[in-house]
C-alpha cells in the first residue's frame, strides 16, 4: 500500500487471471497515486476454475472473492476519506458495485470490461469501457444495463476482453483513449 494522502483512497479489484499488474490497473493505479490516492490492491485465491459460461461457478467465484475483499478491506474506515474510487476489472467490476452499495455507496467506480451482474447493484456514479468482441460479456445487454442505471459505456469495436484488438499500435491508442476517459471522470467527479 503507498500512501500519498489521507483524504483519498483508491481500492482496485482485479479479474480473473487479469492481476493488479495487467496495463488497465497498472497504469490507472498510477494515476492515482500521481493524484495523491493511498492506493489498496485486493486479490483473491482458490476460486474455481474454468468458470466463463458456467452460471454456477461464476456465482461461487463471485461470492468467495467478495468475502476474501470483505475480509481485506473489514478494517478500513472508509468515512474518513473524502474521495473514494473503487477500479474494478472484469468479475472485479461485479465485486466493487457490490461492495460499494453495502459499505460505500458514495464511492465512485470505474468499471473496465464489465459483467452484466455489475449491473444488478446499485451503482450511483460510474464509468465503463467494453470491447465489442468480449466473449464474456453479453455486449448488448451490458449496454442496456448501463444505459439503464445512467452509467456512460465507452464501447471499443473489434476488442476483447482485455481491451485488445489485432495490432499493439491499436492495442496502445486505445489504452491512452481509456486512460484519458478515466482521468477525466476523476477530475469531474471530484474523486
Amino acid at each position: 500500500m503507498c500512501i500519498m494522502s489521507d483524504k483519498k483512497l483508491a481500492v482496485f479489484f482485479p479479474g480473473i487471471g487479469y492481476t493488479n499488474d495487467k496495463p488497465l490497473l497498472y497504469y490507472s493505479r498510477k494515476m492515482a497515486e500521481e493524484r495523491g490516492y493511498e492506493v489498496i490492491c485486493t486479490e483473491y485465491h482458490d476460486l474455481p476454475e474454468k468458470i466463463k459460461g458456467n452460471k454456477e461457478k461464476m456465482i461461487q467465484a463471485g461470492n468467495m472473492a467478495f468475502e476474501q475483499c470483505r475480509e481485506l478491506l473489514k478494517e478500513i474506515d472508509f468515512a474518513v476519506y473524502d474521495d473514494v474510487l473503487f477500479v474494478g476489472k472484469s468479475i472485479g467490476t461485479v465485486i466493487a458495485a457490490q461492495y460499494a452499495e453495502k459499505y460505500v455507496p458514495t464511492a465512485g467506480l470505474v468499471l473496465y470490461t464489465p459483467l452484466e451482474a455489475t449491473f444488478f447493484a446499485d451503482i450511483r456514479d460510474a464509468i465503463a469501457f467494453i470491447g465489442e468482441a468480449d466473449p464474456w460479456s453479453d455486449l448488448d445487454e451490458v449496454k442496456r444495463l448501463a444505459a439503464q442505471k445512467h452509467v456512460p459505456l465507452y464501447t471499443y469495436p473489434g476488442c476483447n476482453h482485455s481491451l485488445e484488438c489485432n495490432s499493439w499500435k491499436r492495442n496502445i491508442e486505445i489504452l491512452g483513449n481509456v486512460m484519458q476517459l478515466t482521468e477525466t471522470y476523476m477530475l469531474e467527479t471530484g474523486v
